[in-house]
């Protein structure tokens, strides 16, 4: 499987999706603020990932304000179920490999995959 979880107004994604090619590459978009993710995805991603607190964004603007801050595998997973921005985008499948989050290092890699 290719695919794509992203948010379509994050400028970051874009260029990603640009530098990949990923529209001439077969890839399934899944836009995060329109098509909510399910917790059947998400578990996916995290069997890929290995653990919830890896797909997790502590750079969102509202885990700013969080209080507590969350410490366990359920809290992060219920964080990103309840609201998008909690997700570390973009979110790249490729096979049974996963690349999360905007790194040039992880951004290198899923070219490399490709």
């Amino acid at each position: 499987m290719k695919k794509i979880y992203f948010l379509s107004s994050c400028s970051t994604c874009a260029r990603i999706i640009k530098e990949l090619q990923l529209e001439k590459k077969g890839f399934k978009f899944q836009d995060i603020k329109t098509e909510k993710i399910t917790p059947a995805q998400l578990a996916e991603m995290k069997d890929k990932a290995g653990s919830y607190e890896a797909l997790f964004s502590r750079v969102a603007l509202k885990y700013k304000s969080l209080d507590p801050k969350p410490s366990t595998e359920n809290e992060y997973k219920k964080l990103i179920l309840e609201e998008y921005t909690f997700l570390k985008r973009p979110v790249i499948l490729i096979g049974k490999e996963i690349f999360v989050g905007n790194s040039p290092k992880n951004v290198a890699a899923a070219k490399a995959a490709l």
